[in-house]
């Protein structure tokens, strides 16, 4: 059958294969060729898309819909579906790199040999591979290697692939995986990097351009790439891009894949987006991403960090891009005008703010203050930091009193609602008396663990007689709601606040008599969620800032918030009309915050040794929270606690009423520039008995006049003055809710005009939340172990 060398020849014939012998070898050679080709098909299978070509980072929207922030993957690539990819861009890939993809195998052998002759001549080229061996390179080998064994696993695969998927899926595979240079992988990072849109926003134009940096962004980057290649300079690229620009819009009109009227609409080089530096959590951004980020993990059974790092969220936020530059230029604005660490290097350095913004009706958070930068000051000030609320607590204290009213001091020490009497703010009346001797609720005498007693003094020793709660709110005199508190009883007074919104773990277990002033230390964020409750007649919505959060195009995760009846909106209401003569009042701590034409109801609030202040308000329309206070925030020092504010700013002392609530002021008034104008609603009747305490008694006659709201007025923040003005009424005199200074008991002094929202007089204290607070002698120099010595008025 082999007839070699040949039968019968001779001489260099006998040594000439036969043209049959030649035939049936190519024969057999193309047959085991065959063979080989159909066995190596049949035994590759497709394999799984690498992980690596589908590794995304997570992108964080605005309240509009709008990017705030691409980060937390370890890739800047965001996958999305065919139905985001405009047909342009499809065809402009198609156009530029794989004329036939629609109807080839995977492979195109003319076309590699049409790319070899191209290339030969000099001219534009297609890429040799196809669409579909691209994607298989990019996505499920990974390999971008020369060698021979890869490109022949790549030709195998991309026939498999190309005769067992859909060519929508190939073609959104390789979109997503492709590289378009400036770190962007897939075709929404490009479309976010060069153009700041989404990638189904895209018009032919854009396409085209994009489809051209697959060839190469380092050299079609008009921004140049000098740094990879000294001959890819700006205007190199620029010239490059745009005739490779203008060749695939001619060739898409050329293949029909746009109507040439259509390609007359863009007879210049689209607008490229410079480079912008990796400043992505910079400034605020930063404190909001891992706000919504707490917010997503919280609230998603399942999730953790690990998940997250997966990437691939798309994670739509509550905060509003406006309202939150609004807050940090009018914190930004005190900085520069008033706080000065070189010339001020004892008092103004380490000076913190923190804030929030909540929108009563829905709870969104829609805007935060959490620090300088994020990427430098690493503490969320508006999250729990340790900074205690003072008197802005009082207004729980207040509820409580209308919710559950104080208890018969006749009666058993564990007793239900009938037993307890309702607290009218107007009518009831409780001692104002500096130094005044804390008691049970039944009359006793309060004394700690040591047996010392509790003497509560007012700012600045202010001394009042009986006044009303709403007086003392006005005033935030200490004297009357700490015994108020004491009579509620303390546990009500935090179930009280647990209602309004503040969590439970922020909110200090011992029931000291200081627990009204405010020695708990919730966030920023969850004090104006609380406040937002009385904003909303008492319903209560809790913070949140994630609306909704997708992956693949799939929603996994949507915000479904249940609004909760916290209190009455006869309670709700009462504490709102009492909170605005606090701002409205020209003897209320808060009046520097009004607003012109604006209903505004809040508290002042400032923590014994001045280490923080606050102040914390709402219209209908917003809540917010400031609080500002003097910490290290330098991990690495041992010992830190919270500074003194004396001198800070050049001031002798901060108060609620100084730079919080000038922060606020501004930030407000700019916030609501848009947003309707809305009334609180009148306070309704609580159906409330006239209770009195701290030793006051019913005054004669009793006073019958109910203050009327005062109108809104322009102040212009400024330091109050520290002076306690001496005013001595005649004995005897019958106070009236407005009738200031004044004291029934005579020769005691009234308030310091304005009501200056400083801590008591006492040795300031540790940054600890105490459990166990322990009035001395030494910590205030009262008589008997008395004083606040953890927390004043504001």
């Amino acid at each position: 059958m082999i007839d070699y060398p040949r039968h019968n020849k001779y001489g260099w014939r006998r040594w000439v294969p036969s043209w049959k012998l030649v035939s049936g070898l190519c024969l057999a050679f193309l047959g085991l060729l065959m063979g080989a080709a159909t066995f190596a098909y049949s035994q590759v299978a497709i394999p799984k898309v690498d992980e690596a070509a589908t590794a995304q980072n997570n992108v964080y929207y605005w309240s509009d819909k709008t990017q705030m922030a691409a980060t937390g993957g370890e890739v800047n690539r965001q996958i999305v579906g065919i139905g985001d990819i405009p047909m342009a861009m499809q065809n402009a890939v198609i156009s530029a790199e794989n004329k036939t993809f629609r109807d080839d195998s995977g492979i195109d052998p003319m076309g590699i040999g049409r790319a070899v002759w191209n290339m030969a001549k000099g001219g534009q080229t297609q890429g040799g591979s196809t669409i579909t061996q691209q994607y298989v390179k990019n996505s499920l080998l990974n390999d971008q290697s020369q060698t021979l064994s890869r490109k022949a696993k790549e030709l195998f695969i991309s026939i498999k692939v190309g005769a067992e998927m859909e060519k929508p899926d190939i073609m959104v595979g390789y979109l997503n995986t492709a590289y378009y240079g400036r770190g962007a992988y897939g075709i929404q990072a490009a479309a976010r990097t060069y153009f700041a849109k989404d990638s189904k926003h895209l018009n032919p134009s854009e396409c085209a351009f994009l489809a051209s940096l697959l060839k190469g962004a380092t050299y079609y980057d008009p921004a140049g790439s000098t740094e990879i290649d000294p001959k890819a300079t700006p205007a190199a690229n620029l010239q490059r891009a745009t005739e490779r620009w203008t060749w695939i819009l001619d060739e898409m009109v050329k293949d029909g894949h746009l109507p040439s009227t259509e390609r007359a609409k863009y007879p210049a080089f689209p607008k490229v987006q410079p480079p912008k530096k990796n400043a992505q959590l910079t400034g605020q951004i930063g404190y909001l991403v891992s706000t919504a980020k707490a917010n997503f993990i919280n609230n998603t059974p399942g999730m953790d960090e690990k998940q997250m790092a997966r990437g691939g969220y798309q994670i739509y936020t509550t905060f509003d891009k406006h309202k939150v530059k609004a807050l940090e230029d009018s914190i930004k604005k005190v900085y520069a005008e008033h706080i000065d660490p070189k010339k001020r290097p004892k008092t103004d350095t380490h000076v913190q703010f923190g804030g929030a913004s909540v929108d009563p009706k829905t709870g969104e958070i829609v805007a935060i203050y959490g620090g300088a930068d994020a990427t430098k000051h690493f503490t969320n000030n508006a999250d729990q930091t340790g900074a205690q609320v003072g008197s802005t607590f009082k207004p729980f204290v207040l509820a409580a009193a209308m919710e559950y009213g104080v208890r018969d001091p006749k009666g058993p020490e564990e007793q239900d609602s009938t037993t307890r009497t309702i607290v009218d703010p107007n009518k009831s009346r409780y001692s104002g008396k500096n130094e005044l001797r804390i008691k049970k609720y039944d009359g006793t005498v309060w004394t700690n663990e040591k047996g010392d007693e509790w003497l509560q003094v007012n700012d600045d020793d202010a001394n009042y007689g009986p006044m009303s709660l709403r007086e003392a709110m006005i005033r935030s005199a200490n004297s009357p709601y700490v015994q108020l508190g004491m009579d509620i009883g303390i546990d009500q007074v935090r179930d009280t606040a647990r209602k309004a919104g503040l969590r439970d773990s922020s909110l200090v277990q011992a029931d000291v008599p200081s627990f009204s002033l405010g020695i708990s230390d919730p966030s920023a964020i969850r004090m104006a969620g609380a406040y937002a409750t009385f904003a909303n007649n008492g319903e209560r919505n809790d913070p949140f800032s994630v609306r909704e959060v997708k992956r693949n195009s799939e929603t996994i995760y949507k915000h479904e918030g249940k609004t909760e009846r916290a209190f009455s909106s006869a309670i709700a209401s009462n504490v709102t009309d009492v909170l605005r003569d606090v701002v409205e009042h020209p003897k209320g701590t808060g009046r520097k915050a009004a607003i012109p034409g604006r209903d505004v109801a809040g508290k002042t609030g400032t923590t014994d040794g001045n280490n923080s202040a606050w102040f914390v308000g709402y219209t209908p329309n917003l809540s917010t929270a400031i609080d500002m206070y003097r910490f290290d925030d330098d991990e690495t020092k041992q010992g830190r606690k919270f500074e003194s504010m004396f001198g800070t700013g050049a001031q002798p002392k901060i108060h609620g009423s100084s730079f919080p609530s000038q922060i606020w002021k501004d930030y407000m008034t700019d916030a609501l520039k848009n947003m309707k104008v809305e009334s609180f609603p009148e306070p309704e009747d609580l159906d409330a008995e006239p209770v009195f305490g701290g030793g006051a008694s019913s005054p004669t006659p009793t006073p019958t006049e109910t203050p009327s709201q005062s109108p809104s007025a322009t102040v212009t923040p400024s330091q109050t003055p520290s002076s306690t003005p001496s005013s001595t009424p005649s004995s005897g005199k019958t106070c009236d809710v407005w009738d200031w200074p004044c004291s029934d008991n005579g020769g005691q002094n009234g308030g310091q005009d304005g009501g200056q929202d400083g801590g008591s007089t006492g040795t300031p204290t540790a940054p600890t939340t105490p459990t166990s607070p322990t009035p001395t002698d030494t910590a205030t120099g009262r008589p008997n172990g008395g004083g606040n010595g953890w927390l004043g008025s504001d």
